[in-house]
């Protein structure tokens, strides 16, 4: 199957393409090196991929429609799994026309361009912060409000509007996939795991905002599976693609202890956008997808710093 990812060069795109890879598929990888911070990081990505074997790549900006259509047309994807976004909460309070550009506006064009081409399947990678605060207990897919806190989640929600959209206009099969912390090797330098590890190995103080948060951490390899059984599956819906069980913040900073015995804690409030909790519901994955997340938090995480270790210029 040829698969077209956009944010190939990303955390989930590269892991994704090793497996497809891995399985027999053959991946082709669109990305835009727009943040110049994390080039290094994605050119990094795109090697272990190239090491599993060849893959096609393109630089190609989401808002840019003609470049967009013209690779789609020449490479003739069955399918197209867009992960491709500007990611996370605290950028997006500062900038939210951004997240409007590239994550709604650059989903039109991919699903237009899907449906113009006749692509059979479009997968849409959204997040769990379209639930908005719902505080201690598990979300099911029919749980989103529209009450969302930062402009990170209304870009997701008002993407996930569009998909629905073109699939009524065009027929293809859809499925958004509401991705729950995804965390692992290779993780994105501003996520939490990353930042709590790096600052740690560097003995800096590690900030915690707000008291008694926790978060569905779910491991990259389960993600990656999660999509990969998304791309045979033969129905349009949406699914929750998570652990299926919160982890307090205790529970990660005596994670961390384990590794890194001389933590030191600086306690702050809660930032302006962060849900206190989030826990998915996987029902409806599990029953229709098959989807079954096989590793614990203690495993996931220990795989992190085991990565993080070996890699102390990169993380």
């Amino acid at each position: 199957m040829k698969t077209l990812i956009t944010g190939g060069a990303g955390f989930i795109g590269s892991h994704l393409a090793i497996r497809l890879l891995n399985s027999g598929n053959q991946p082709i990888l669109l990305d835009n090196l727009d943040r110049a911070e994390q080039n290094s990081r994605k050119l990094y990505q795109l090697q272990q991929v190239n090491r599993a074997g060849s893959v096609p790549y393109y630089e190609c900006d989401l808002l840019d429609r003609d470049k967009l259509m013209s690779i789609i047309k020449m490479e003739k994807p069955e399918a197209i799994v867009h992960l491709g976004a500007l990611a996370g909460v605290s950028p997006s309070l500062q900038n939210p026309s951004a997240y409007i550009d590239v994550n709604i506006q650059g989903t039109n064009h991919i699903l237009a361009c899907a449906g113009e081409l006749q692509v059979k399947h479009v997968i849409f990678a959204s997040s769990s912060s379209v639930y908005g605060e719902q505080f201690d207990v598990p979300l099911a897919e029919d749980m989103v409000t529209g009450r969302v806190l930062s402009p990170y989640a209304a870009s997701k929600m008002g993407a996930e509007s569009l998909c629905h959209a073109f699939h009524h206009m065009y027929g293809f099969q859809l499925n958004i996939l509401r991705f729950f912390t995804v965390y692992g090797p290779w993780g994105r330098p501003d996520m939490a795991f990353s930042t709590f590890i790096r600052r740690v190995m560097n003995n800096q103080n590690l900030s915690i905002f707000g008291q008694g948060t926790g978060r569905d951490y779910t491991y990259i390899d389960d993600i990656v599976t999660g999509i990969m059984l998304t791309l045979v599956s033969s129905e349009s819906d949406v699914y929750n693609l998570g652990s299926g069980r919160p982890v307090l913040m205790t529970e990660v900073i005596n994670q961390l202890r384990s590794h890194f015995p001389n933590l030191q804690l600086q306690y702050e409030k809660a930032r302006k956008g962060d849900v206190t909790s989030t826990w998915a519901d996987i029902s409806k994955a599990r029953l229709k997808l098959g989807y079954a997340p096989s590793i614990s938090f203690k495993e996931g995480f220990e795989q992190t710093v085991a990565w993080a270790k070996e890699h102390p210029d990169i993380i």
